[in-house]
């Protein structure tokens, strides 16, 4: 029985309808500045009611799709441009590691200004595969860090910008935590935990504002390095005034690729797979 006739079907029609109608739009079966088929004929054809197709194209129109006015008919606009996309999605960087590695293979590009935040989240993994073995076969890790000879503005002494013992510190942390990386990596292959696990570092002559996590070309985790004052202890027990920025804890948003390439999440996370790639090929050593 059609909703038409009486039967309820719920929201299944109003969007197996509402999909229909964007297809035709989109695919020029309806073009821009047409008129839309009158609702009788629209309820009709689909089998549904008329206050289904009167929902299909309030739910249109707010969309930028369509203008509807009284006897005047549905008039179908460029709403591509205007159509209203879903705000990014609020992930973290340890939800999206623990959703990448429930997947038989683990694709992960990273640009950051050291390694450390990255090699304390892979060790939270690495621990629960050696818990409760799961999915991954496969870890393909690409990092761009910082060239070692840049002269990077964070961190340093506020009181002396010529001061290189916050810079050789930074490089310090960096070679721990990669050194960290590949064996904690290496030892999961060891142990027959995964089949292979790669990573591959290269160095670019930028200094990071920004964190930037890839997973397989789909999600892009993206956040700025917050510049702070803070007073940071050297090995020798010696306290310096530095400037500096966050980098475990700092605020960083998830976007994801939609089936819809013009979409914001397709733009972003392409824009930036591009941009690391570029980096990596072109300007990375």
């Amino acid at each position: 029985m059609s909703e038409r006739q009486g039967g309820d079907t719920g929201g299944r029609e109003f969007h197996r309808v509402a999909e229909a109608l964007r297809s035709r739009m989109d695919d020029g079966t309806y073009p821009v500045r047409s008129f839309l088929p009158s609702q009788r004929d629209l309820a009709e054809e689909f089998e549904v009611s008329r206050d289904t197709v009167q929902r299909v194209l309030r739910e249109l129109a707010e969309e930028g799709r369509i203008e509807s006015r009284q006897g005047s008919g549905s008039r179908v606009l460029d709403g591509r441009r205007v159509r209203p996309v879903a705000p990014p999605v609020q992930e973290t960087l340890e939800s999206l590691l623990d959703q990448a590695f429930g997947r038989t293979e683990v694709v992960l590009d990273v640009y950051t200004l050291t390694a450390e935040s990255l090699y304390a989240h892979i060790r939270v993994q690495a621990e629960r595969l050696r818990r409760r073995p799961r999915a991954p076969e496969r870890i393909v890790l690409r990092m761009i860090l910082p060239a070692e000879d840049l002269p990077v503005p964070y961190p340093r002494a506020r009181a002396d910008k010529d001061d290189v013992r916050l810079r050789d510190r930074l490089h310090t942390i960096t070679r721990r935590a990669t050194d960290s990386l590949r064996g904690l990596l290496r030892d999961l292959e060891t142990e027959n935990l995964v089949r292979s696990a790669e990573l591959h570092i290269r160095h670019a002559p930028l200094t990071p504002a920004f964190k930037l996590y890839l997973f397989d070309g789909d999600v892009a985790l993206h956040g700025p390095y917050k510049v702070i004052d803070r007073r940071i202890t050297l090995d020798s027990g010696e306290e310096i005034e530095a400037l500096d920025v966050l980098g475990l804890g700092a605020r960083l948003t998830s976007h994801v690729r939609d089936t819809d390439p013009e979409a914001r999440g397709s733009v972003f996370v392409d824009s930036w797979q591009e941009w690391f790639d570029s980096v990596w090929e072109h300007l990375a050593e």
